[in-house]
C-alpha cells in the first residue's frame, strides 16, 4: 500500500511539473492518429477498389495486362509493409530517401519530421486498409453486381451507389481499429524525432530519472485516448445501424388480396360493396335473363 500512495504522490510531481510536456505530447499524438489514418483510409479504398476491379478473358489483352499489372503492385506495396515494422519504415523513408538521393530528398527541421510521420503511418495503415476493403467489397453478395450490370450500370455506377455503401458499414470496424492502433503506434515516431507522446515520456525520464511514474503516466493517458476513441467509433456504429424497433405497416394501400391488386376506393372484385362486384353481378344477371329468353 505504501508503495502505491509514493507512486501516485511520484506521479503528481511529474505531472504538477511537467503536465504542459505531456499535453504537447497528447496533442501530437491524436493529431498524427487522426490524420495518417484519415489518408491511409483514402489509400486503402483505392488500392482495395483497383484489386477488385473484374476482367475476363474476353477482355481485351491491354486491359488485362494493366489490371494484373495492378493486382501485382498492390500485392507487393501490401506485403512490404504488412509484413516490415513501422519503426523500420520510419527509418527506411527518413533516412533512406536522403541516402539514396544524395540529400536532394530530405525531411528538414519540424515540418520535415512531420511530414516524414504522417507519411510512415498513413502507407503503414493504407496497406492493413487495402485489405480490409478489398474484403468487405468480395463480401457483398454477388447477385447485387449482376443484378446492377443488368439493369445497364457501369462498373464504376455499380461501385458508388451499390458495392461500396455496404462495404464501407462492413469495415468501419476496421477503421476504428486502425486509428487505436496508431494512436499506440505512433510512439515508435521517437526514432526520427518526432515529439509525440512517448518521446517526451523519455526526455522527462532524461531529465529526472523517474522512470516508472512516467511510464505509469503514459500508460493512463494511452488508455485514455483508445477508450475515448472505441466510444466514439461505437457510437458511429449504432447510428450507422439505425433504429433498433421497427413498426410493421398495419394498413397498406398496395395489399394483394387473392391475387388481385386492391384499389383503396374500389375494393376488391370480389367484395360485394365494392362497384366492380356490383357491375359485375348486374351483368351476369342480364346475361343469364337473355339466354333464358332464348331458350323459350
Amino acid at each position: 500500500m505504501d508503495k502505491l500512495v509514493k507512486l501516485g504522490q511520484d506521479m503528481s510531481l511529474l505531472w504538477t511539473n511537467y503536465k504542459g510536456a505531456y499535453w504537447a505530447g497528447i496533442q501530437n499524438t491524436i493529431i498524427l492518429a487522426l490524420v495518417a489514418t484519415a489518408i491511409g483510409c483514402i489509400i486503402g479504398l483505392v488500392c482495395g477498389i483497383l484489386n477488385t476491379i473484374p476482367y475476363s478473358p474476353h477482355d481485351n489483352a491491354v486491359k488485362r495486362f494493366f489490371l494484373r499489372l495492378i493486382r501485382i503492385v498492390v500485392r507487393i506495396y501490401v506485403e512490404v509493409f504488412r509484413g516490415t515494422p513501422m519503426v523500420l519504415q520510419a527509418v527506411f523513408i527518413y533516412y533512406g530517401l536522403p541516402y539514396f538521393t544524395g540529400g536532394q530528398v530530405a525531411f528538414s527541421g519540424n515540418s520535415g519530421i512531420w511530414l516524414a510521420s504522417i507519411i510512415v503511418v498513413s502507407i503503414n495503415t493504407g496497406a492493413y486498409m487495402a485489405e480490409s476493403v478489398r474484403g468487405g467489397i468480395i463480401s457483398i453478395d454477388p447477385g447485387q453486381t449482376e443484378g446492377a450490370m443488368a439493369i445497364g450500370m457501369t462498373h464504376v455506377q455499380t461501385m458508388v451507389s451499390v458495392i461500396l455503401p455496404q462495404a464501407i458499414r462492413n469495415i468501419i470496424p476496421q477503421i476504428g481499429n486502425n486509428l487505436i492502433i496508431n494512436i499506440k503506434d505512433s510512439s515508435v515516431m521517437f526514432i526520427i524525432s518526432f515529439t509525440e507522446f512517448f518521446a517526451w515520456h523519455r526526455y522527462i525520464v532524461g531529465v529526472n530519472n523517474m522512470y516508472f511514474p512516467s511510464a505509469a503516466i503514459e500508460m493512463i493517458g494511452y488508455l485514455t485516448m483508445t477508450l475515448i476513441a472505441s466510444f466514439i467509433l461505437r457510437l458511429v456504429e449504432k447510428l450507422m445501424d439505425g433504429s433498433d424497433s421497427y413498426e410493421l405497416v398495419q394498413a397498406d394501400q398496395l395489399t394483394m388480396a387473392a391475387g388481385t391488386y386492391s384499389h383503396p376506393d374500389r375494393g376488391t372484385p370480389f367484395d360485394e360493396h365494392s362497384k366492380e362486384y356490383r357491375e359485375r353481378t348486374k351483368l351476369s344477371l342480364k346475361n343469364r335473363n337473355g339466354s333464358t329468353r332464348g331458350d323459350r
